[in-house]
């Protein structure tokens, strides 16, 4: 039976193999730590029966006003793991807390050319907003999608009306 429960310190050591995929963005351990610390409901991961972990997910809650909303920074499934709907549990978790929080929407950026996540998040509710052009450093930088998922909150779906033109990351709010 698989396990969802909170990210702690000792899960630091123990999930490298998750994030072995070009397209999984790997972060320094006090970035890790510093979500932990500020927003430890929104770090969430999948055990295995024997104590493996098959993926995370990690986020946080920003923005002011109609602009707050729960924000995912990382999802990552190991490749032993995928086609499960262990991203689709992770998301779903942290659009309950964000629901929770009374975000209006939940968003996220994903690498353009990563169709597979983009179809996933697709069929998951979630819509392109905008493109965020050179978001991803590499040689060359590569642009991400803006994708929103309008939470109860946001009645008129105001949240989920996409641009019509793309943005820089220095545009961001």
């Amino acid at each position: 039976m698989t396990t969802l429960r909170p990210f702690t310190c000792d899960d630091m050591f123990r999930f490298n193999f998750v994030n072995l995929d070009p397209l999984t963005e790997t972060y320094g351990l006090t970035f890790y730590l510093q979500y932990m610390a500020h927003w430890p409901e929104y770090f969430q991961l999948t055990e295995a029966p024997g104590g493996e972990i098959m993926g995370y997910i990690m986020g946080k809650a920003e923005g002011h006003g109609s602009n707050w909303h729960g924000h995912v920074t990382a999802l990552s499934v190991a490749p032993d793991y995928r086609r499960l709907g262990l991203a689709a549990k992770l998301m779903s978790g942290l659009e309950e807390i964000s629901e929770k929080k009374q975000a209006y929407f939940v968003d996220l950026f994903v690498r353009v050319s990563n169709t597979v996540a983009i179809n996933m998040y697709k069929n998951l509710g979630y819509i392109i907003y905008r493109t965020v052009l050179e978001y991803y450093s590499g040689s060359p930088d590569e642009d991400a999608y803006d994708m929103r998922k309008a939470l109860t909150r946001d009645v008129d779906k105001l949240s989920v009306i996409p641009l019509t033109h793309p943005v820089r990351p220095e545009d961001i709010e």
